[in-house]
């Protein structure tokens, strides 16, 4: 009805069901947790960012599984993960993000990764002036590469529309030249953005395992020496603990070995490292496609209008072109660059993964060297034992004797003593150069039957 009076709050509240009530009441969802992500661009720079999960994963192109594996509050093992548009890389105490122009932190709180961060700002730092560099080089001999296409259309002699077909195969060089790889002043090899960033992680950590390993090796060599010249509790303890910290610090090397073998076992695997060349390529293609478009409509009248000189020329150009493009094609497959980078780091944490291995040898040959010990003492306490067993049964024959002749009996032994008791003397003399006699034959058949050392 067109008069009717709307109902009061409260009897709408009577009239919703009891999930609709909570569902108002409780407002709107909450967000996942939003966590502090430390960013740094090309030039080093840094700046904090406050990002949710699904923030990162939008930002990254990233599943939600994978940042699961930064997750500090869970222990997940080290893991260097390549995908479409970025690096996951779970190292230690590095916990990062990689893309093709910035790096994202997670724990940069940590005391830690404080001198990592330094060294990383240091290295973005100076790629991006050597790139720098060589991108004003690169456009001085752009500039000459023009301006002999120019002169080769002078002398051909073409016509305005020739202009435009030779400006595609320009753009094309030019975009190739762009993506061949980038050197320095003195001629070294700049890597791309993110192969400085997994430089720099691989670098920080292999130290720190190095450096640990190290540390390990000087305090187990004095304490273990210790305990073989003295058995001690203390100096059990002290052992006890070093071979909890190499079984622990052994656990983390060879899986940091591990993942960098199975890279350099996997071409796929370092091929999805190449950030910056796949995004130079995605805009190579989205730039290709609009030349096609726009040059359609003039290749009718190009092919008319050109002579076959003019026709001979191009299509020389156009087979060198094709050339180039199929070699940049190819060079997306290439990953010598990354196996380079990564073989220096791998020789470096087997070699360390060597020395907690060789300190793990010691410490088992030190383990079973207290163990001979030990059964060496353990030989002797039983030899020990045999001996005093021997002499136990050796003197009860004696006390046997003199039970029998301490009886309250009559023996003529003791009707006719003469002086001095020489009977008496002669039956202990007798008794104990018997017993004497008798212990020696004993241990004389032991070590013929080899149960006591010669």
């Amino acid at each position: 009805m067109a008069g009717s009076i709307p109902p009061h709050k409260s009897e709408l509240a009577l009239t919703q069901s009891p999930q609709q009530v909570r569902a108002t009441s409780s407002g709107p969802k909450k967000k996942g947790t939003v966590r502090a992500w430390l960013v740094l661009n090309t030039t080093g720079q840094t700046q904090v960012l406050e990002a949710g999960k699904s923030e990162i994963m939008s930002r990254t192109g990233l599943p939600g599984r994978d940042l699961r594996s930064l997750d500090p509050v869970l222990s997940y093992p080290s893991s260097i993960l390549g995908r479409e548009r970025a690096i996951v890389i779970n190292l230690e105490h590095i916990k990062a993000i990689v893309t093709h122009n910035e790096v994202l932190l997670l724990n940069s709180r940590d005391p830690s990764v404080t001198p990592f961060i330094e060294e990383l700002q240091k290295r973005l730092h100076f790629h991006y002036h050597s790139c720098h560099t060589q991108e004003a080089d690169d456009e001085v001999s752009n500039k000459n590469n023009i301006h002999e296409l120019e002169d080769l259309k002078s002398r051909i002699g073409s016509s305005q529309r020739f202009s435009k077909r030779f400006s595609k195969f320009m753009d094309q060089d030019e975009s190739i030249k762009m993506e061949d790889e980038v050197e320095s002043k003195d001629g070294s090899e700049v890597l791309p953005f993110e192969f400085v960033a997994l430089e720099a992680c691989l670098e920080a950590t292999c130290s720190r395992l190095d450096s640990e390993a190290r540390t390990l090796e000087k305090e187990a060599h004095p304490a273990l020496d210790k305990l073989t010249s003295g058995i001690s509790t203390l100096n059990l303890e002290r052992v006890r603990q070093i071979k909890s910290r190499l079984v622990a610090i052994t656990g983390r090397v060879q899986k940091v070995r591990d993942e960098l073998e199975h890279l350099l076992n996997d071409d796929g695997d370092m091929a999805e490292m190449y950030l910056t060349e796949k995004f130079q390529q995605s805009l190579e293609n989205s730039s290709t496609s609009s030349i096609n478009e726009r040059d359609e409509t003039d290749d009718e009248e190009f092919q008319s209008a050109i002579d076959d000189r003019v026709a001979a020329e191009i299509s020389s150009e156009v087979s060198e072109s094709a050339n180039d493009t199929q070699s940049v094609t190819v060079k997306n497959f290439d990953v010598k660059e990354l196996e380079m980078l990564l073989e220096p780091y791998f020789v470096q944490i087997d070699g360390t993964l060597n020395t907690v291995s060789t300190l793990r040898e010691y410490v088992d040959d030190t383990e079973d060297y207290l163990n001979i010990m030990l059964d060496d003492k353990q030989n002797h306490l039983l030899q020990m034992g045999v001996l005093l067993s021997t002499a136990t049964v050796v003197v009860n024959f004696f006390i046997v004797v003199a039970g029998i002749l301490g009886m309250n009996i009559r023996f003529n032994l003791f009707n006719d003593v003469p002086p001095g008791n020489t009977r008496f003397l002669w039956t202990c003399g007798g008794g104990t150069f018997s017993c004497i006699v008798l212990y020696i034959f004993a241990i004389a058949w032991y070590k013929q039957k080899r149960l006591l050392e010669r």
